[in-house]
């Protein structure tokens, strides 16, 4: 089933383009690649660790636990998830592995009582840290690395078209929709359609011959499922092997994913979160709980085994499956795919589509579940039963939540909002370290709030005043923003103050999105006035938020006098800081 998606959120587009020539792949301009966020020679393979060890700061992981914990309970009336599994690590390092809820609690949902109907206690399972979840759309992953490595081999063209592969595909207008459409959901099928209702396994695929795009191939974002399904057909025609048998030997295989797999073995049942009381009419089907087989209804009629979903995986499969790819394709001694293949998928194919940046497979830049771990690089995906994955090369660090959101029943769960509050607090434990010093201005993380750094009033009469300081911003895109203001009444009125930071002139004195997460060198030519009030403005909506904004080593001066330096105490205890806090990450 298509994940619900939120709207109406705007992001920094940011792409580099691909080169499709051929069968081969070359790629041009392409910033912070996956392969080089850590030292090349650093190809690490994943073991348990302290916070420390990892790079990463022990106060904002417990908080994750917390904040995920909150979510067990009305989530604002039902709980968000009966349970759920947490894992974050940097590097090689796994800094969280935290099981938290419980795997199975409820044999039905009531729906005259919108309640669920437990288990006796003994009956109940605890989630564990190897819990077995049903992936849902995080399935589309594997099928999507499975495609790549079909492209890196050259038995199929990136922009070849999927009817040369599958003649009968050609049908109803998609005669010219490529592999590249359907992995980037610019394809033009709609979200989905009820294969499930056709009776055999023939007729199913007549439904996808048959369906017409709603928009002409490229000229639209649309995620849907039929995309996955269709590039599943193609996999399959052109290797002569099924979805599963491919998965297991070019994937799960080699890496050791032991417990990722399609149609699981009815041994495996017990340590498997149970999914949906499912029943008509809020599901396509009646098939009271669905526990150890797929939820959604096209896979499950498909045999369990589809392009869209039907995996099954636990945290620590993902977790290796993660580092493999921010190792460039290789874990150890197995290398599933090159470098430059991997950066297909961190490469951003929707330029056209603002908002919709999405790699081959994997979705880009999405702070609706990315939260502040969001970038331009930064990959993921969603699945609709809870689960999530979200990679950043940036900073090299993963993360994992495995929710049973579904259970008892879909309706009890809405948005991303624990996706959003790991990915936020994951995001802070990468530590920002200041330019100078011990400690740096932080603007904070929170929601529709304003926050101020403002400076003791300055006589910059002169003419000639500048200030200098060194600036550190992640924001939403658009929606949040940090502003550089000087007032002459007093603080009455305030005007934008220009700016150049990093060699790139700032005209509105403000700057908003991705800047690159490292520090850059600030210049700002101040108004002439005797008592000229000079203050950083940082606001955010109340949506999603970045990883924030940080200022360090403030300065004003003219070019004979200096009139405030943050170094000497007597100048830094003039600053007035609203929201802002001296942090030494």
């Amino acid at each position: 089933m298509a994940d619900m998606r939120a709207s109406g959120l705007t992001r920094r587009q940011l792409g580099a383009r691909a080169l499709v020539l051929g069968g081969g792949l070359a790629l041009a301009g392409l910033p912070i690649s996956p392969a080089t966020a850590a030292p090349r020679s650093a190809r690490p393979t994943l073991r348990h660790g302290s916070a420390e060890r990892a790079g990463l700061l022990a106060a904002p992981l417990a908080q994750l636990v917390r904040d995920a914990e909150a979510f067990l309970g009305p989530s604002p009336r039902h709980p968000w998830y009966a349970g759920a599994v947490l894992l974050a690590g940097r590097g090689g390092t796994v800094a969280l592995h935290r099981p938290i809820g419980m795997a199975v609690r409820y044999r039905a949902y009531d729906e005259k009582t919108d309640t669920g109907v437990e288990f006796p206690p003994e009956q109940q399972i605890p989630m564990t840290e190897d819990t077995v979840f049903d992936m849902a759309s995080v399935s589309k992953l594997f099928t999507s690395l499975l495609a790549v490595q079909q492209i890196e081999r050259g038995a199929l063209g990136l922009e070849a078209t999927v009817a040369s592969y599958l003649p009968e595909f050609g049908a109803a207008g998609k005669q010219d929709v490529t592999i590249r459409h359907l992995l980037t959901h610019t394809s033009g099928f709609r979200a989905w359609i009820p294969l499930y209702n056709a009776p055999t396994y023939e007729e199913k695929l007549r439904l996808i011959w048959n369906e017409a795009p709603l928009n002409p191939p490229g000229s639209a974002y649309l995620y849907s499922d039929l995309n996955l399904i269709s590039l599943q057909l193609v996999l399959e025609r052109v290797t002569g092997r099924r979805l599963d048998v491919l998965l297991r030997e070019e994937i799960t295989g080699p890496l050791g994913l032991d417990r990722t797999r399609y149609n699981p073995p009815a041994s495996w049942r017990p340590r498997i979160a149970a999914t949906e009381d499912a029943r008509r009419p809020w599901s396509g089907l009646d098939r009271g709980l669905v526990w150890g087989e797929v939820h959604d209804e096209n896979a499950f009629s498909l045999g369990g085994v589809a392009g869209h979903a039907g995996v099954f995986s636990c945290a620590w499969d993902l977790a290796v499956l993660a580092r493999t790819l921010l190792n460039g394709g290789v874990y150890g001694r197995t290398r599933i795919l090159r470098p430059e293949s991997v950066e297909l998928m961190f490469t951003d194919f929707n330029t056209a589509f603002p908002g919709d940046e999405h790699g081959l497979g994997f979705e880009l830049y999405q702070h609706w579940y990315m939260g502040a771990m969001a970038t331009p690089r930064t990959a993921g995906h969603t699945g609709f039963t809870g689960t999530s994955l979200v990679l950043d090369p940036t900073t090299d660090s993963f993360l994992i939540v495995l929710g049973n959101s579904v259970h008892p029943v879909r309706s009890w769960r809405s948005g991303s909002a624990p996706r959003v509050a790991a990915a936020n607090n994951l995001a802070r434990a990468v530590p920002v370290r200041p330019v100078r010093g011990r400690t740096a201005w932080f603007s904070g993380m929170a929601n529709a709030t304003t926050a101020t750094l403002a400076l003791p009033a300055l006589d910059t009469s002169a003419g000639d005043a500048r200030l200098r300081c060194a600036l550190w911003w992640d924001t939403e895109p658009q929606a949040d923003a940090l502003a550089l203001e000087a007032s002459a009444d007093g603080g009455a009125s305030w005007r934008p103050v220009p700016f150049t930071a990093g060699g790139t002139q700032y005209p509105s004195g403000a700057v908003t999105g991705f800047s690159g997460r490292v520090w850059h060198r600030l210049t700002a030519a101040l108004p002439a006035h005797r008592q000229l009030l000079l203050r950083w403005r940082y606001t955010t909506d109340r949506l999603y938020v970045g990883r924030g904004a940080y200022v360090d080593g403030l300065r004003v001066g003219t070019r004979e006098t200096v009139l405030f330096d943050e170094a000497r105490p007597a100048d830094a205890a003039r600053i007035e800081a609203v929201g802002w806090t001296a942090s030494a990450d």
